[in-house]
């Protein structure tokens, strides 16, 4: 059994059944490297070790930490330091990458085992009592949502994603090789702690993240010299996760007095211009995007050229930006500032109409996925959904009806929803190859599941009780995506053409949450039609 604490990881061993003592050997496999990388023999290695209680400590190369392998019981360590060489990683070699990787064995482990005994390995930064290994690793257990059915997975899951620092609380996008990103972070905290009912750390999270507000902006990636702000799209979906925090923790009355001046902040940014040519058109809509910059969640980059730009007036940003102020001025209304609410309430009131006038076809019964001047970009893509699932829509209930159903048309498969119609000629239906390939397809066609949440939210709002068996087979029809992959947990693409292959990082964070929504979804619309 695996468990990872904090910068420790924890194994068990159990020997269930023997008919005398067993030895084991535990032969360590290192690299010391980052996750990008791959580890080849070098001469660098320092084969060095110090012995610690029960373990050892070493640490490949100078300059790095410590890394301190413990076990719960007395051990032999035999050194023999050497390199096994060219360990092959198929996805890697798939992917056009380096797939051939050198691993450092310093020597082994060894000891008995007799039937029905547990021993517990540690491998951490730091030093620890091997007595305290099982208590430690027992309480961390109980800890975990046991992964015994379908929901109960997608919580223990949820839980991963989760990540403590001393002064701050992030999610991390995804394994193996996301970090902490501003958009997803938003995207994710209502279905990963709201849904779950841990509130704390859904606001730990939301004051973690405004710390690093700069101007109008949120951070999309890095942290501290290494961040980056180049997104469009992450200040508004942070009012969405506010928006939702309010409503789960019936908390509105104090979201004002906490957060309005943070959201004066964004608002006015956004409408007096800031970077990357984000800024309010004198029509009242947002505006946003730079040559070689990819400012919305279509961000794919090959060769240095975004292979969805989308410069101009997206309409999920546009979308957004009504329901942020919609958001700001019901918080408003209930602080009590007026000063506020009269600024706000002028452009609040013309906005439908012109989101109208500047997306909607009459002809065409859908939205434009972005405009730019007089060009109209009508490519069918899943942005237009959320013009009818956020909180507050921009456009009435009979273009809602038209909108879901042309996403349920072209874009809806059993893995989430496609990011570009099948029937545009740049449809990529498989995502595979090199980096430039797979990126060429990221966002023509490949399946999204955090995308799902939003179309099942389009379709109860739209139709209501009607809606809840398609729903419902929407919401269980991922059961099975919890074998393909990540054991228990759900990967972050799909391919567009069936049998929709799961495809990029093996569990995303987004994907977990916005599936656990659509379950919450499903309840509370359940509970609305017994009532």
């Amino acid at each position: 059994m695996f468990s990872q604490v904090g910068s420790r990881v924890f194994i068990r061993y159990v020997l269930e059944d023997c008919n005398e003592p067993v030895k084991l050997r535990v032969t360590p496999f290192l690299a010391f490297r980052n996750v990008h990388q791959l580890s080849k023999a070098n001469i660098g290695v320092d084969k060095k070790y110090d012995n610690v209680k029960n373990g050892i400590k070493l640490r490949m190369y100078t300059g790095y930490s410590y890394l301190y392998m413990q076990f719960s019981k007395e051990t032999e360590y035999i050194h023999n330091p050497d390199w096994w060489y060219n360990f092959e990683y198929i996805r890697e070699m798939e992917r056009g990458y380096d797939y051939h990787e050198d691993l450092y064995v310093p020597g082994y482990f060894e000891f008995d085992m007799e039937k029905g005994e547990s021993v517990i390995f540690s491998a951490s930064l730091d030093e620890v009592q091997p007595l305290s290994l099982k208590r430690v690793f027992n309480q961390e257990l109980k800890k975990r949502i046991p992964r015994n059915n379908f929901e109960n997975n997608l919580l223990n899951s949820a839980q991963q994603f989760i990540v403590r620092k001393p002064k701050k609380t992030e999610i991390i996008a995804g394994f193996p090789w996301f970090g902490r990103w501003g958009r997803d972070t938003f995207i994710s905290l209502p279905g990963l702690t709201l849904v779950t009912k841990d509130f704390k750390t859904a606001k730990q999270i939301i004051d973690s993240m405004l710390s690093e507000l700069q101007g109008p902006l949120f951070p999309i990636t890095g942290h501290n010299n290494h961040t980056a702000y180049n997104s469009i799209d992450t200040s508004l979906w942070f009012f969405w996760a506010l928006q939702q925090y309010a409503y789960f923790t019936d908390s509105k009355h104090k979201i004002w007095k906490e957060y309005g001046k943070k959201m004066k902040t964004i608002l006015e940014g956004y409408r007096d211009g800031t970077l990357f040519n984000i800024h309010q058109t004198p029509e009242g809509l947002i505006w946003g995007g730079e040559p070689g910059k990819a400012l919305t969640w279509m961000d794919a980059i090959v060769a240095g050229k975004p292979v969805t730009p989308r410069i101009g007036m997206p309409v999920e940003i546009n979308a957004l930006w009504y329901n942020a102020i919609m958001f700001s001025i019901e918080m408003a209304k209930i602080a009590e500032d007026n000063d506020f609410v009269n600024e706000w309430k002028n452009l609040a009131d013309k906005l439908p109409q012109t989101f109208k006038d500047t997306f909607w076809s009459d002809e065409k019964n859908y939205l434009a996925d972005y405009v730019d001047g007089n060009y109209k970009d009508w490519s069918v893509r899943p942005n237009m959904i959320f013009a009818v699932s956020l909180p507050y829509s921009p456009v009435d209930e009979q273009i809602q009806h038209f909108v879901v159903e042309k996403v349920r048309q072209e874009l809806l498969t059993p893995r989430g929803l496609r990011s570009l119609s099948p029937k545009n000629p740049n449809y990529k239906g498989v995502y595979e190859g090199n980096q430039a390939s797979r990126d060429m397809a990221y966002h023509q066609g490949t399946v999204w599941p955090w995308l799902a949440g939003h179309y099942a939210e389009s379709c109860l709002k739209v139709y209501g009780k009607s809606a809840l068996p398609s729903v419902k087979n929407l919401y269980y029809g991922f059961e099975p995506a919890l074998r393909e992959y990540c054991i228990g947990s759900i990967a972050e693409i799909y391919d567009g053409d069936p049998p929709h292959l799961p495809k990029g990082a093996l569990s995303q964070a987004w994907s977990i949450a916005e599936i656990l929504r659509i379950k919450y979804l499903i309840d509370y619309y359940s509970n609305l039609t017994n009532s």
